[in-house]
């Protein structure tokens, strides 16, 4: 399936709610550390609900490993993208990278090798970010849907 990557999350409740995001959706989450919470965080498991054992989180020392362990192409969504995240043709085994809140993806890791391509999810002009959370499943679900939900019911 899918890959989604959190670089450097800060924030438990919203890698909680993606571990019950990959959960429904097979896909691998990716965490590269350093992360600011313990994955023992009350509010990590009180977001991700009874699917931690459901989930196939995998955690990375440094970003360079994780890219390592990703097989196919590195997405990375960024405010400063260019490209719409709807029209890229996904495929399995892309990964999907997202950055911390407040700030987003360093500018290392949005022009490191891997990175295929800078995507922006559209808002309204003045608004900041999207929640990372929510941003990882929008993201998700569509890459998801242009395979036509495969596994899922």
């Amino acid at each position: 399936m899918f890959h989604v990557v959190f670089f450097e999350p800060r924030i438990p409740p919203n890698t909680g709610n993606a571990i019950r995001m990959s959960a429904c959706t097979g896909t691998t989450l990716h965490l590269v550390e350093p992360l600011g919470f313990d994955l023992s965080d009350a509010h990590l498991r009180r977001a991700g609900l009874d699917y931690h054992d459901l989930a196939h989180v995998v955690v990375h020392p440094d970003f360079d490993a994780a890219v390592a362990a990703l097989p196919g192409r590195v997405f990375a969504f960024t405010g400063r993208g260019t490209t719409a995240f709807a029209s890229v043709a996904y495929r399995a085994g892309d990964a999907l990278l997202f950055g911390p809140e407040p700030d987003g993806l360093p500018d290392h890791i949005l022009s490191h090798e891997r990175v295929t391509d800078r995507l922006r999810i559209p808002m309204l002009p003045g608004i900041r970010s999207l929640n990372l959370a929510n941003s990882a499943a929008i993201a998700t679900y569509e890459a998801w849907r242009q395979l036509g939900f495969a596994g899922g019911i």
